[in-house]
């Protein structure tokens, strides 16, 4: 029977989002995760499960299978507990997955569970808003529009499938409750440091966060005829004011607020990542 040191156990937590969009590839990730470490399986039905699950890893390393949002979920509930600074996250990306591809994690199932139990710990910089709320990536404001999901090609003559198809397919989200791109009058402050006011119109705002415990920022500001030169800062703390602004933070848009701050926080979690891994080149690049 195989034994395994303390470092080796790991709560492995499949968010019900993975199995419902690739179950095979779960199951891969869950063999390969088994072969190589005492993991303890967990199948929460939702988001407070989800939590619980997390909050009862003792001295296990936690594992989530998931998309971008299982992650951001498990960052953003750590952070409210006061716990992540001493618990290192690692994450076999199953569906969205970029955010976490950005960050280092391979994209291929085998993998990403290979650097769960080979890899070693990253510590990252992380945003942290005045509502508690977590950006591991790029901030945008406005939000964009999401991508809608490519059609699922059907034979002509099978109109019957299609009807099937068109009813069994998930439904995209309603663009409308994202904003179409308009121009947006913001007042941006870095570190106290007006970037730009409400008087001069903005096509964009983007933060990220840096690997210094600093913040980058730019403001596209409104092109009439040539594109305008964005103004770029950095610092420890941004803060936007407007009217009724909504954002996007990693896989989630948030809004509509009229001000909110948010500050860097210094290698402030770890992920797991291989131990080859290229430093992360700043999402949205």
């Amino acid at each position: 029977m195989a034994t395994f040191a303390t470092s080796d156990q790991l709560l492995v937590i499949i968010d019900p989002s993975a199995r419902q969009a690739d179950g095979e590839s779960v199951r891969i990730a869950k063999d390969v995760l088994s072969a190589g470490a005492a993991a303890k399986v967990c199948l929460p039905d939702g988001p407070e499960e989800f939590a619980r699950a997390l909050g009862r890893r003792g001295s296990r390393r936690p594992v989530v299978i998931g998309d971008d949002r299982a992650l951001v979920r498990a960052v953003t509930l750590l952070h409210r507990q006061r716990e992540l600074a001493g618990c290192a996250l690692s994450v076999v990306p199953v569906g969205d997955a970029a955010l976490a591809e950005s960050l280092g994690v391979p994209g291929g199932t085998v993998a990403a569970a290979r650097a769960v139990l080979d890899g070693a710990e990253r510590r990252l910089d992380l945003l942290v808003d005045d509502s508690d709320g977590v950006v591991l990536g790029t901030l945008g404001i406005p939000p964009t529009r999401p991508v809608p999901a490519e059609p699922v090609p059907l034979g002509p003559e099978r109109p019957w499938y299609r009807s099937l198809a068109r009813t069994l397919a998930p439904r995209p989200a309603r663009l409308s409750a994202v904003p179409s791109p308009r121009v947006t009058r913001l007042r941006v402050e870095v570190d106290g440091e007006t970037v730009v006011d409400l008087d001069q119109p903005v096509e964009a705002v983007a933060v990220t966060p840096g690997r210094t415990g600093t913040a980058s920022v730019e403001v596209r500001p409104l092109s009439v005829g040539a594109e305008a030169t964005p103004l770029l800062a950095s610092g420890h703390t941004v803060t936007v004011t407007g009217a009724d602004f909504r954002y996007r933070a990693d896989a989630a848009v948030s809004g509509p607020v009229r001000r909110r701050t948010w500050r860097v926080l210094e290698g402030a979690w770890a992920l797991t990542l291989p131990r080859t891994s290229p430093p992360a080149a700043p999402t949205g690049s």
